[in-house]
């Protein structure tokens, strides 16, 4: 969004004007997290979770970088590599720790990042373009995730990738012949292997560049905000820097101790201890299980035990998986509700904290739980309300809900309704 306001970038000497002339890069920082770049006064720290994000893409790209190093992507040697990374690199405990927790915080990021989204409704007009990159950024996290959890060539990575890949096989006529082709033989293997570590090596750099795209579109409208009121006037917001860049290093920093936290003193808590097992295709694990950000998508996969006409329960449950992630895509226009931000919705609110979020913690749970009652019905009903949500709730709220009065600007909700305080008129003397 172009604001009149903002500050132009001024060199502050001859090799900075130089470099503003040739290769215009202290501008491209300035207009885009500097004081050139104005931003809603009023975001809360539900904004914080962007840049937090791109913290750990960062740091996966650098760690996944140093482990490579030490990394032999055949069969009879990957697992031995990674216990060689454990013990004899120096400091190889630390970075695969730190990778492999990195992944974890990255998807928690990601996933409150995701629900603010829902909650605010960031994905209506203007910034549609700016979720769809959002959720194709999310579809290739849970790509590179997967590849790189078969790497270790651990119990739970082998048959893990032979489960999820057999899920192609589900699909008629075509379906096993890309099973095979996407493990380059009947079963996990060397040719697996090096697949998924060129992949996996090869995604995070795709990342960064639909990142780079995502922040781009965001500047174009601007940020969204906890009313959902478009910016009026100067008064409604402040320089990015160093306003917020003090607030996001604030943020940053609380995450950093959590994540120190948990590779220094639990760096094992968010794995499965099955995949300090070698691989072994003639010992199947008792319950295979995903990394715990597959869990939702796992329960849904498994609600489906019965089927459906001609239909086949895997299939469905397939279609039902990937269908919960692709329906993001048009959630622009099922929700057609003028009002954006929950805070003025009283009914969405209701759907939103007492349906769609204990849904989503039922199919957290019973996705890691063994496919054995009373989980799958828990999987099943939760799984039923998810769909419900976001293709019929979620419309006919947008349409028959009254939402309550808006402010009249980002600066009224701050500073409250005087018209005084509002328009910074009479302001006291700075004591």
């Amino acid at each position: 969004m172009s604001f009149p306001w903002a500050k132009e970038y001024t060199p502050a000497n001859g090799f900075t004007k130089f470099l503003d002339e040739k290769l215009p890069l202290p501008r491209l920082v300035y207009n885009a997290v500097g004081a050139g770049y104005p931003v809603p006064r009023n975001l809360s720290y539900f904004w914080n979770f962007g840049v937090l994000a791109g913290f750990f893409l960062v740091l996966q790209i650098v760690t996944g970088i140093i482990l490579a190093m030490h990394y032999a992507a055949n069969a009879q040697v990957a697992f031995a590599t990674t216990e060689h990374i454990m013990r004899n690199v120096n400091w190889g405990w630390l970075m695969r720790y730190a990778h492999a927790n990195g992944a974890s915080f990255f998807f928690i990021v990601v996933y409150l990042h995701i629900f603010r989204g829902f909650y605010y409704s960031s994905y209506k007009a203007p910034r549609e373009m700016i979720w769809l990159l959002g959720v194709t950024i999310f579809l290739l996290m849970m790509a590179t995730a997967f590849m790189g959890y078969v790497l270790p060539w651990g119990q739970m990575s082998f048959w893990g990738a032979k489960v999820i890949t057999g899920l192609f096989g589900a699909i008629p006529l075509v379906g096993e012949p890309i099973q095979i082709w996407l493990l380059g033989g009947y079963a996990p293997d060397n040719a697996a292997l090096n697949r998924f570590f060129s992949l996996h090596f090869l995604l995070p750099f795709v990342i960064a560049g639909f990142v780079i795209l995502h922040i781009w579109a965001l500047h174009i409208p601007g940020s969204s905000n906890p009313t959902g009121v478009e910016i009026k006037s100067e008064s409604d917001t402040l320089p990015f820097h160093p306003y917020y860049t003090v607030k996001d290093g604030f943020g940053l920093g609380v995450a950093l101790i959590l994540f120190m936290t948990m590779v220094f003193f639990l760096p094992n808590a968010l794995g499965h201890p099955d995949n300090y097992i070698e691989a072994n295709p003639l010992s199947t694990p008792a319950h295979i299980v995903p990394e715990w950000y597959f869990w939702p998508f796992y329960a849904i996969l498994r609600a489906f035990t019965v089927d459906f006409l001609f239909i086949p329960a895997k299939l469905l449950g397939v279609i039902a998986m990937f269908g919960s992630i692709l329906l993001w895509f048009i959630l622009p226009w099922l929700d057609r509700s003028p009002v954006r931000s929950g805070h003025y919705r009283p009914l969405f609110r209701k759907f939103f904290w007492f349906g769609l979020i204990p849904a989503m913690i039922v199919l957290f749970i019973c996705g890691g739980a063994p496919a054995e009652e009373p989980y799958v019905m828990l999987s099943q009903l939760a799984t039923a309300y998810y769909f419900l949500h976001f293709l019929v709730i979620l419309p006919i709220v947008g349409q028959i809900e009254k939402p309550e009065p808006l402010p009249y600007s980002i600066t009224e909700a701050v500073l409250g309704s005087d018209k005084k305080a509002v328009l910074g008129e009479n302001a006291s003397p700075a004591v």
